[in-house]
């Protein structure tokens, strides 16, 4: 989440007249993340989040994660809900970009994930994996291998200003993982974001899932690769074990990984981590000028990179028979 757009008075209330929300009560642009627009809309009837959609998102996208939040809820799954304006519509328009707003979910992200945290996610996101086997709709994961070699071409003749070599470390694993990136593994929704910041905790259990905005259809496996990445490190970039072995165990306890998934899980983590320095390369290099945005550091991933390069089997993720 981020700001780039500014949204005037007159924008909003334009874009709320379509709905039967009560009078504002105020606005706030939430900073955090670095993809779309987003505000804490609080009115008469509530409490909501604005988005306005940018970036990498295409708008012809947007039915897809609006109406997989709708699935997932019905199945059990607590994530935000579109609200829908008289007519019946999820999607506007404000200030010149598509936008919709979704319920606000209660519950806290927690900073340092412990392994309990760790446990709960991986339950957390079987049960997201099962809830969506059944969603009709699909959308390719163009942030896939097939999506990597052009971030890096836009980025690869500045990527020295982060560190010295890193154009020639990320040209060596971009063709490593071309060789071997695994291609018939189980499929189904994955969230591909689930990050510390859009999962919220109430009493150390997991409350609710935010932020679909690169939910896809993709490896189940790869989603699970994703959270060893984003949950499983420490802040000097050391792997904690034991935090992946709760993560798996709670994944497992829902959704049994398959044999073909398990031998794949090194290459899948080893992607996960090129897929997002790639992409933070990318926002480090090109924040626009005046944009309310904290964009994340590349060399986080980089660290991640090379420990994942070392690594021989799925046991090393704290994953055993």
């Amino acid at each position: 989440m981020a700001v780039y757009t500014e949204v005037t008075d007159e924008d909003l209330e334009l874009f709320l007249s379509a709905y039967d929300l009560g009078g504002v009560l105020s606005l706030k642009g939430i900073a955090e993340g670095v993809e779309n627009s987003n505000y804490l809309l609080r009115t008469e009837k509530g409490t909501f989040i604005l988005t306005l959609y940018e970036k990498r998102v295409n708008e012809a996208d947007l039915p897809f994660f609006l109406n997989l939040m709708e699935h997932l809820s019905a199945r059990g799954l607590t994530c935000p809900q579109p609200v829908k304006a008289r007519d019946g519509s999820a999607l506007g328009r404000i200030a010149g970009r598509p936008a919709a707003m979704v319920t606000f979910l209660e519950g806290m992200s927690v900073r340092r994930p412990s392994a309990l945290h760790c446990e709960e996610v991986g339950a957390g996101l079987a049960r997201l994996h099962l809830a969506g086997a059944d969603f009709p709709m699909q959308r390719t994961n163009s942030l896939s291998l097939s999506g990597w070699a052009p971030l890096f071409e836009g980025a690869r003749a500045r990527a020295h200003e982060i560190t010295p070599g890193l154009e020639a470390f990320i040209a060596d694993e971009l063709a490593h993982l071309s060789r071997v990136w695994p291609r018939a593994l189980p499929q189904g929704v994955i969230h591909a974001d689930l990050f510390p910041d859009n999962v919220f905790f109430l009493d150390k259990h997991l409350s609710g899932l935010i932020d679909f905005y690169f939910a896809c259809t993709d490896s189940l496996a790869y989603d699970a690769a994703i959270c060893l990445n984003a949950w499983c490190f420490e802040q000097d970039a050391s792997f904690n074990v034991t935090k992946g072995q709760a993560f798996l165990a709670g994944y497992q306890s829902v959704r049994p990984l398959s044999g073909a998934e398990i031998a794949a899980l090194p290459v899948l983590v080893r992607g996960a981590a090129l897929r997002f320095l790639l992409t933070r390369l990318v926002d480090w290099l090109n924040v626009p000028a005046g944009a309310l945005v904290r964009p994340k550091d590349p060399m986080e991933y980089v660290k991640k990179l090379r420990f994942h390069q070392h690594v021989t089997s799925a046991a090393d993720y704290g994953l055993h028979a």
